[in-house]
């Protein structure tokens, strides 16, 4: 069965150019023009939505926002022409998979669909019920959920992933690709830059624990809890 694909670009263009090359690839494309009408078109049958950000009326990031809040966790990749560090960080914490800046090649949005859809496949392959703890902080690979002194901590797929590849091997110094190499294999266009957002965001979000994840400069990351 046709993975199926959701496309929300108010430009006319660019949407039926990224439908005619997914459905190339062999998926099944729908297309809308605003974030209101996505939140009409999407179903449980979408495995990914590709999602502009500057849109008239509601912006992409508030609708990945909101689909968050709603518990929907459909993969969301951010497509636009914004690309500050900034931008890549709210992007992210709003919710967002991955983050494509305009002008893109086909070939990169292709890559990075593939390379979404796959994490997203393997991840549901997890072993239900399994739980890492380090002193009052846990990570539950059943529900996805990140708890600090009993309370939950909202992270994204991609920082859970991220946090739970360093605390899996505490004190091992992971490089950026290797990082890149475990998340985004598939996906020849990550850059180390997007290792180092993520971090940045996933350590804010730890609070007081945020040097339990260290780096050293020109080698990479750990998890050191010490």
């Amino acid at each position: 069965m046709k993975k199926r694909i959701l496309v929300v670009d108010d430009e006319r263009d660019i949407c039926e150019i990224l439908s005619f090359n997914l459905e190339n690839e062999g998926y099944a494309v729908d297309m809308v023009s605003s974030a209101e009408e996505a939140i009409e078109r999407l179903s449980a049958d979408h495995a990914l939505v590709l999602l502009d950000v500057m849109m008239g009326g509601m912006s992409g990031y508030h609708l990945a926002e909101r689909l968050r809040r709603e518990g929907k966790t459909v993969p969301i990749i951010f497509l636009t022409a914004k690309d500050t560090e900034n931008d890549m960080l709210t992007g992210f914490s709003v919710g967002g998979d991955d983050y494509i800046s305009k002008p893109f090649s086909l070939k990169e949005v292709s890559a990075r669909v593939k390379a979404v859809l796959k994490r997203s496949a393997e991840e549901a392959k997890t072993p239900s019920g399994e739980q890492l703890t380090v002193g009052d902080v846990t990570l539950d690979f059943a529900t996805k959920e990140f708890f600090v002194g009993g309370v939950a901590v909202a992270l994204t797929k991609t920082e859970f992933e991220i946090l739970a590849l360093l605390a899996r091997n505490p004190s091992r110094i992971f490089s950026r690709e290797e990082i890149i190499d475990r998340l985004w294999k598939d996906a020849p266009y990550t850059t180390e830059r997007t290792v180092d957002v993520h971090i940045t965001r996933l350590r804010k979000k730890m609070g007081e624990r945020a040097a339990w994840i260290s780096s050293r400069a020109g080698y990479g990351y750990r998890f050191n809890p010490d």
